[in-house]
């Protein structure tokens, strides 16, 4: 992992799952604080997040996962959790053992996840309902 003097390298995996899904499970739906707890997680280990994958039910020997670490450019995966890796990935025990076969470390963050209130569900509603129309979230 990240040579003498480099940072390690994270590729940080968050579900995609349809809007539709919101009230029943809006974490899993929030793939901007998906990316955040893997940004924290990797923070507090002095890490540096290189890419960032927003897939579902991804076949795990997919190139969009494959791509960085062949290239070299990818030390880490995280997700946030292993239910999000479920969602995210279409078989996790595959991937885990290609992680292993290729010596790629597979991480879940194991941060808490946070506790969505109205509020917070119609943000992310609205940030990712309105995308083109240049709202960003904030």
């Amino acid at each position: 992992m990240g040579g003498p003097g480099e940072a390690v390298r994270v590729a940080a995996i968050a579900s995609l799952i349809p809007l539709e899904e919101l009230d029943a499970d809006p974490f899993l739906v929030d793939s901007r604080s998906q990316h955040a707890m893997c940004a924290r997680w990797a923070a507090e280990r002095g890490y540096v997040i290189t890419r960032e994958l927003l897939v579902h039910a991804l076949r795990p020997d997919h190139e969009v996962l494959w791509a960085d670490v062949d290239a070299g450019l990818v030390d880490v995966f995280v997700a946030p959790s292993d239910r999000v890796l479920r969602a995210a990935l279409r078989s996790v025990d595959v991937f885990s053992a290609e992680c292993a076969r290729r010596g790629i470390p597979l991480e879940t963050a194991g941060l808490a996840e946070p506790a969505y209130d109205a509020e917070m569900k119609a943000r992310v509603h609205r940030r990712l309902s309105m995308p083109t129309a240049g709202y960003d979230g904030c």
